[in-house]
């Protein structure tokens, strides 16, 4: 391996990957090995670019830490998250369409019964969420697991409060044997992505805004369904065409409706697609 130039280096690091045992592995290192040098070659890589690069990922992994990650944010914002939500969630029609996971799921969030408040104190207009979970023929799907959260009235997640001792706006509940579920929360409002870290700086260098508009997370878990992972979002909200982390899908758009008392309502169906099957 002597003698190696910007030309025959990337075939002696893929020569020495030869012998790895695990094929996927070795399939998606010769991947981004290739892809990576083919890059650098590209832009013509100067050795303080590179430099920068590796500052801004070890910023990146500061940043992180059990009620942050801001890899996932950094995937979110590059596309790369949908890009991979999209191939590896392909739905015949009429099931419900997956979206990003985002940054802010934790685990051991409380569980609620139907019809509780899962805001649990946090701050917004009170809003009251219903629908059903079914499969494709319309059959009820009772027992599900669904896990909310969201953000609250300034567009803080609890967890974005360091001295907050309780979880506010998420929360594990089960459709009820009719498939139905309800729980009382917060209106969904648009909010930025947290900009004070690496990601931050990156939008603001290539001029793009940090906001996603109003939005449920959804995480639903049933017994022979594939898992789903979603949002339902605030129809009329000004970012739903721009949304930082492209996630919306025009399915997943719903309207909060005001009512006569000046609570909202919002109804949404989930329809979840039996697990081993894709379209």
């Amino acid at each position: 391996m002597r003698n190696l130039d910007e030309h025959t280096v990337t075939q002696a690091v893929l020569d020495l990957i030869a012998g790895t045992p695990d094929a996927r592995l070795k399939f998606i290192l010769t991947g981004l090995i290739t892809h990576l040098h083919d890059f650098a070659r590209e832009v013509k890589m100067t050795e303080s670019e590179l430099q920068a690069g590796i500052d801004f990922l070890t910023k990146t992994g500061h940043k992180c830490d059990d009620k942050r990650q801001e890899f996932i944010l950094l995937s979110d914002v590059l596309g790369l998250s949908m890009l991979t939500v999209a191939m590896n969630n392909r739905k015949p029609e009429g099931c419900t369409e997956s979206t990003v996971f985002g940054p802010f799921h934790v685990d051991g969030a409380p569980a609620y019964e139907n019809g509780a408040d899962i805001a649990n104190g946090a701050s917004g207009e009170p809003c009251l969420v219903t629908g059903t979970v079914k499969d494709r023929n319309g059959v009820p799907i009772a027992g599900a697991e669904l896990h909310v959260w969201q953000a609250d009235s300034v567009g803080n997640y609890d967890v974005q409060y360091p001295d907050l001792e309780t979880h506010q706006g998420r929360g594990v509940l089960r459709s009820q044997e009719d498939g139905s579920f309800e729980f009382r929360t917060v209106v969904a409002v648009a909010y930025p992505i947290p900009v004070d870290g690496p990601v931050g700086d990156l939008l603001l260098a290539t001029g793009r805004h940090p906001w996603r508009p109003a939005h449920l997370h959804f995480m639903i878990k049933a017994k022979n369904y594939q898992t789903l992972v979603t949002h339902v979002f605030r129809n009329g909200d000004q970012y739903l065409d721009s949304d930082a982390v492209f996630g919306v899908r025009q399915t997943l758009v719903a309207d909060w409706v005001k009512q006569a008392d000046g609570r909202y309502t919002l109804n949404y169906d989930f329809v979840l697609n039996p697990a081993n099957q894709a379209h």
